[in-house]
């Protein structure tokens, strides 16, 4: 990514004064670094746990790690260590999840620590160039699945906490999820079901991602997400395609020419009735994007505009699955019917149930040649605007500014963490803060993910004077 803008602002008292960063910075310093070796030993010993929550493996890995999570939050000193579940709306337990507490003096306020300790599959095996499960270093960075997301995340909070020890000034609970990849089905039912212990002033969510290696970052706005699948169907059976082929489309070239209406010819989105937020006041350089996106040369960008609008305040919708005849089973026969799964990703101040309502209204009224077309409703999930400024919002730019000796970029992503909409509906008085561990070449939920170790010491300090500001209020 480029360079922090200069129109980044320096951190700043009410009274338009330079905000007093946390006390002691060098000692702080000094006792993360003391503490980093243990730190990474402690994300080498999870990252081989292959703790993948999606259901088609073996979930008794995700068990294991809840429990090494449990066992760090032990050592580190609090006092009560629970692995719970909840059950979701099908009936069926979620996964389980790791709540630690130290609670708060009288008095004293309460911070939250979310990460979560499942991981995503791994894909194709020959993609890496080492094995996903077993850590490894390379230029100053440590390889492997759930490096980065979000088992980085786990050990920054163990090690900010490990780090300050007694001199911890507030309540403080932990709270690992172990269902965030596959959508976190459970989460606002966990929510409720333990509302009394989860109940805080702030919550930090280290699910997120920095400017770039050297540029820390506030995520303060998240697009949601809608996806579905479309089918085309176009034929009772498969029929001669040289018999019929002419007159009779396949289902899929029918597919195909419905996906084609989903975008103009530069590339936006086409639906009606979808919010288009503000464009942000910090851009993206495109050699960057391209480098971190693995672009191929030649191929140009999509959509119009500012690409940091493109990425965060603009829906964006993709073709992430297609159900059609494969390759090596093709015969001469016209498909009768074809589906693919569509990813709407939405901006801030969008309903996912309006949004899902314009995207099926889009479908069914495009339907090429008078195909039948089916729209069946997935996965949505609410998008997120942060405050503009808070108490909690200026001591995390503090922090962080201590931490890497220039200030943090406000960003947005995006990606969607569909549960901090969650987390604001039930505790609306409560200041949500998402950070992150990763940078745009952490290759999250892609082959050959990894962390930049350098920055992980930096997060773990910035956490480490986050807690200490909070608690000298």
């Amino acid at each position: 990514m480029t360079d922090a803008p200069q129109s980044t602002p320096v951190p700043t008292s009410p009274d338009g004064s330079p905000a007093p960063g946390p006390r002691n910075t060098a000692h702080w310093r000094q006792r993360v670094s003391e503490e980093f070796g243990s730190i990474r030993r402690d994300l080498e010993a999870l990252v081989r746990i292959p703790s993948i929550s999606n259901p088609a493996f073996d979930q008794a890995d995700v068990r294991a790690t809840a429990e090494a999570v449990a066992a760090l939050l032990t050592d580190a000193g609090l006092p009560e260590v629970e692995i719970l579940t909840a059950t979701g709306p099908d009936g069926r337990p979620g996964a389980p999840a790791v709540v630690a507490r130290r609670p708060a003096a009288p008095g004293r306020p309460t911070v939250v620590l979310y990460a979560h300790h499942d991981v995503q599959p791994t894909g194709d095996p020959a993609a890496w160039d080492t094995p996903p499960f077993e850590p490894t270093e390379r230029d100053g960075r440590l390889y492997g699945r759930g490096a980065a997301d979000d088992k980085a995340g786990i050990v920054a909070h163990v090690g900010a906490l490990r780090v300050l020890g007694d001199a911890l000034g507030i309540g403080v609970t932990v709270f690992v999820e172990g269902e965030e990849e596959i959508g976190s089905p459970t989460f606002t039912s966990f929510l409720h079901t333990y509302q009394d212990k989860l109940a805080a002033d702030v919550f930090v969510v280290a699910d997120s991602a920095n400017w770039r290696v050297g540029v820390p970052a506030l995520t303060t706005s998240l697009r949601g997400l809608v996806d579905a699948e479309v089918e085309v169907a176009v034929l009772s059976h498969a029929v001669h395609s040289g018999f019929f082929g002419g007159p009779v489309l396949d289902a899929l070239t029918v597919l195909a020419r419905l996906i084609a209406t989903l975008h103009d010819e530069a590339g936006d989105v086409a639906v009606e009735g979808l919010v288009v937020g503000p464009d942000p006041t910090v851009d993206y350089d495109e050699a960057d994007l391209r480098a971190d996106a693995a672009v191929l040369d030649g191929v140009h960008l999509s959509g119009s505009g500012p690409l940091t609008a493109r990425l965060w305040t603009r829906p964006a919708l993709s073709v992430i699955g297609i159900d059609a005849t494969s390759v090596a089973e093709a015969s001469n026969t016209l498909a009768p019917r074809a589906t693919a799964k569509l990813s709407l990703r939405i901006a801030p101040g969008q309903d996912p149930a309006l949004a899902m309502a314009a995207l099926r209204r889009h479908l069914e009224s495009h339907a090429p040649f008078g195909a039948r077309v089916t729209v069946r409703d997935g996965e949505a999930g609410k998008p997120y605007q942060a405050p503009a400024d808070s108490v909690a919002m200026r001591a995390a730019r503090a922090a962080f500014a201590e931490a890497w000796g220039v200030p943090p970029v406000d960003i947005g992503v995006g990606g969607s963490i569909p549960f901090i909409a969650d987390l604001v509906d039930l505790f609306p008085q409560a200041a949500v803060l998402v950070t992150g561990v990763e940078d745009p070449d952490s290759r999250a939920h892609g082959a050959n993910e990894s962390v930049h170790l350098g920055e992980l010491e930096k997060v773990v300090l910035a956490e480490v004077l986050l807690l200490v500001q909070l608690a000298e209020g």
